[in-house]
């Protein structure tokens, strides 16, 4: 069996970080397996989903290193959903129901009342052909719903099946289908819901694995239910816990939180968004993989918790930093050059600056104090600037190696008694207009001598 799995998100927003983990987890299982995945966009919802929504999923999952084997759009399927809703109507698995939305509120008030649990409680079924003729005059359109099954023979008696699976994240998990309405699968205008279209697009599409949040343990019961009434064997499910806010709020497409786009913006790097997306909430170490061959090394789905895991941003940078760190010039090269940093001086200066940015963006405020000099000179003591003066008095003679910098400060040294901080500080000053930064043995090579002379106070 070939491992097939789908990200199916509806597009109706921009994904953020937890829809990221979802298609992270199932990326790295095909990757794992060999298998092959399946970008499915739910937009059955015509009134709320965009084209836009879904090209900006795609390039978000193409910059997180995503790249679908195809991709469904659940809109331009509606005949096959048509054909399954027949079957299960032959089936007698799906009834017409006439209630309006205030009967059904009304129902479900008194049975809290009574004590009974505020399920659907079937009265459609025994609906006569004269009453359905009455809400068919008035103008009512039925709403359809899926019959869960039950043990009896009775649909109409409350005993019913519970739903047992392995989980691949959770272990083994049942749903009691007793504490359920039976779902309704097409509204009165027609349109679908959500849960048919899934379970007949996971069985066309032959899908093996279904990997998705753990808000959807509940609908796994339900479609189980479903894929068995239309003759097919599940898939393997798997729920991963779900990311919130620091603050413990959920993740929106709808309010933009944590999206993929704005930490993108924000000039956060790709693998480190993967690697805090998989790992948190996991009994692994997170850590910045280099790349998603690597990450998937880490990826093991059991080795998820059953609870909620928070989102900390200020996690991605330190990861930023560590791939900042390591990132090797023929992989900064390209970006680097759209930025303005290019010619002879860019390797030697990337090898110089890497170890002190967040964003690689940063790199361009090094290379300016490099051509133009500090930005924002600083002021000086008397006694500092006297000590300035006789140290660039000291500067050696070109040609320069990467020894000038430990010959430049060995004769200031000797000539002035400085050494430590009192010695370096003000150079750094000088030359930077910082306080920190990069190694000044790397750059003033890059500077020159008549660029380094020039930076005298």
């Amino acid at each position: 069996m070939t491992v097939t799995v789908r990200f199916a998100p509806s597009p109706t927003g921009r994904i953020h970080i937890g829809n990221a983990r979802t298609a992270l987890f199932n990326w790295l299982f095909a990757m794992n397996n060999k298998g092959r995945f399946i970008q499915r966009f739910d937009d059955t919802d015509i009134a709320r989903s965009k084209q836009e929504y879904a090209d900006s999923i795609l390039y978000d999952l193409h910059w997180l290193g995503i790249f679908p084997d195809v991709t469904e759009y659940q809109s331009h399927r509606f005949e096959i959903y048509d054909a399954a809703v027949e079957r299960l109507k032959a089936a007698r698995v799906l009834y017409a129901c006439y209630e309006t939305p205030e009967e059904l509120d009304l129902r479900r008030k008194v049975r809290r009342t009574r004590g009974l649990p505020p399920v659907y409680g079937r009265e459609a079924l025994t609906l006569t052909p004269e009453q359905v003729a009455e809400y068919q005059s008035d103008g009512r359109r039925p709403h359809w719903r899926f019959l869960l099954p039950n043990f009896t023979s009775d649909p109409l008696q409350p005993e019913r099946t519970e739903v047992h699976w392995n989980d691949l994240v959770r272990g083994e998990e049942t749903v009691d289908l007793a504490s359920l309405s039976d779902p309704v699968l097409v509204r009165e205008d027609g349109t679908y819901l959500y849960t048919l279209p899934s379970v007949v697009d996971d069985i066309e599409m032959g899908v093996s694995h279904v990997i998705r949040g753990d808000d959807h343990v509940t609908n796994t019961g339900v479609q189980i239910a479903i894929f068995k009434a239309l003759g097919a064997e599940p898939p393997v499910f798997g729920h991963h816990n779900l990311l919130t806010t620091v603050s413990g709020e959920g993740l929106s497409k709808r309010t933009g939180a944590l999206s993929i786009e704005s930490l993108r913006e924000d000039g956060i790097e790709p693998m480190a968004v993967a690697s805090l997306a998989v790992l948190v909430g996991t009994s692994e170490n997170v850590t910045a993989a280099h790349d998603l061959n690597e990450l998937a090394g880490h990826f093991d789905p059991a080795a998820t918790s059953k609870s909620a895991s928070k989102f900390d941003p200020d996690e991605l940078f330190v990861l930023n930093r560590t791939l900042m760190h390591h990132m090797s010039f023929e992989e900064a090269r390209d970006r680097l050059m759209v930025l303005g940093i290019s010619g002879d001086k860019a390797e030697p200066f990337w090898m110089a600056v890497r170890g002190n940015l967040d964003r690689l963006s940063d790199a361009v405020a090094w290379w300016r104090i490099l051509s133009e000099g500090p930005q924002e000179p600083a002021e000086f003591s008397g006694e500092d600037r006297d000590f300035l003066n006789q140290a660039f008095e000291l500067l050696p003679e070109e040609p320069w190696n990467g020894t000038v910098w430990k010959d430049w400060t060995g004769k200031i040294r000797e000539a002035t008694g400085r050494k430590g901080k009192p010695l370096f500080m003000p150079l750094r000053l000088a030359l930077t207009g910082r306080t920190s930064g990069p190694e000044l043995s790397d750059l003033l090579p890059l500077m020159g001598r008549e660029g380094t002379l020039a930076r005298r106070p």
